[in-house]
């Protein structure tokens, strides 16, 4: 199990991107969280197998929300167990 954290910037907040992230989440094996930061990125963070995380991140980059998206920062870590389903925060 791994966990990925990643933080888009661009015009991503106001545009649907943390409830669009969650109804994506629903069709992969993975959990986690979506939240905006104050700094106007927004931070993703989830677990799962890795093959799963990969295909949910591809999931979000070939969505609607690729337009709003101009840079993003990824880091894998093992995973933590926290999460339970996939929740948007904030």
């Amino acid at each position: 199990m791994q966990r990925v954290t990643v933080f888009y910037s661009g015009r991503v907040q106001g545009v649907g991107f943390r409830v669009t992230a969650r109804s994506l989440a629903r069709g992969y094996e993975v959990t986690g969280i979506v939240r905006n930061l104050p700094d106007g990125r927004v931070e993703l963070v989830a677990e799962g197998e890795r093959s799963e995380l990969e295909a949910f991140l591809t999931g979000i980059e070939e969505s609607e929300l690729s337009g709003f998206i101009f840079k993003k920062q990824v880091a894998w870590e093992p995973a933590q167990g926290r999460f339970r389903g996939f929740a948007i925060l904030g």
